[in-house]
């Protein structure tokens, strides 16, 4: 039964009992109402994740980040001693330095783009 049809019901049988009825005829109304409610926002909380699935998804995209971030520290410092080392240019630590910026530039719009 939808809600216009119970507001119907409800009006129509404190019609039908009389004033004397109003209370519980409001009351078995007010009871219903609770119960869909109560159903809808029920439905809704199952289809959202649990908290232990969001953490466990937070705590893998925070160890991802932190991961790249090592990797790219690790290799750009290599790479820079290894140019420095060769007396190269520093276009090329430019290249190599800008390189690993964008790909954790890349690497995080992608991450923010997946959580939402």
């Amino acid at each position: 039964m939808s809600t216009g049809d119970d507001v119907r019901a409800a009006v129509s049988a404190r019609r039908d009992l009389g004033p004397e009825y109003e209370d519980a005829v409001v009351e078995s109304f007010i009871d219903k109402m609770s119960a869909e409610i109560d159903r809808r926002v029920d439905e809704r909380v199952a289809r959202l994740p649990s908290a232990k699935q969001v953490a466990r998804q937070s705590s893998r995209s925070d160890g991802m980040r932190l991961a790249l971030a090592i990797v790219s520290l690790v290799m750009g410092t290599a790479a820079t001693i290894v140019l420095l080392a060769l007396d190269a240019s520093t276009g090329g630590l430019i290249w190599i330095w800008g390189g690993l910026a964008m790909v954790n530039w890349a690497f995080a719009s992608g991450m923010g783009e997946r959580k939402s």
